[in-house]
């Protein structure tokens, strides 16, 4: 189930003076509460790790055969250019409205779709400590890396 924007201590983030999302995008985040971050995180990233930076053993995305592509978001990030990083855009071949999870931990997710997360992917990465990008049904994964650097893969069936 999703909470407020207005009750998520990181809303701040979306209305940031430089970058602020208008009020229809606003509506378009959905902020999971803990009992659904804790479920989905279960389901689809650890059942082990809380967070990130403690993946390791049994988690896929502790897996180097996971991961087939690395680049850099950070230069992008800060320039003026609002568009993600070009081949996370030609890797990733989602329709608009497929919907997204941006995943900082176990208890701190955001559904949205696609086009917004496209739009205002500069918002999401004011917390870069290694969140992960999930598709919903989709394999294709993105892990956002605070020195800068992001990895693309596929997540194991």
């Amino acid at each position: 189930m999703a909470i407020s924007l207005d009750d998520y201590r990181k809303a701040w983030i979306f209305r940031h003076q430089d970058m602020p999302l208008a009020e229809a995008e606003l509506a378009q985040l959905k902020p999971l509460g803990e009992e659904r971050s804790l479920q989905l995180w279960q389901q689809h990233i650890s059942s082990q790790s809380q967070h990130p930076e403690q993946f390791g053993g049994d988690d896929w995305a502790a897996r180097e055969d996971v991961w087939s592509e690395e680049g850099e978001w950070q230069p992008c990030w800060e320039s003026d250019d609002p568009d993600l990083p070009e081949e996370l855009l030609q890797a990733i071949d989602w329709a608009d409205n497929t919907v997204v999870y941006f995943c900082y931990n176990n208890r701190d997710i955001i559904e949205t779709q696609w086009a917004l997360f496209r739009r205002h992917w500069k918002n999401f990465l004011f917390f870069d400590d290694g969140p992960l990008l999930l598709g919903k049904r989709r394999k294709e994964v993105i892990q956002f890396h605070q020195d800068g650097r992001y990895l693309l893969g596929q997540r194991p069936s």
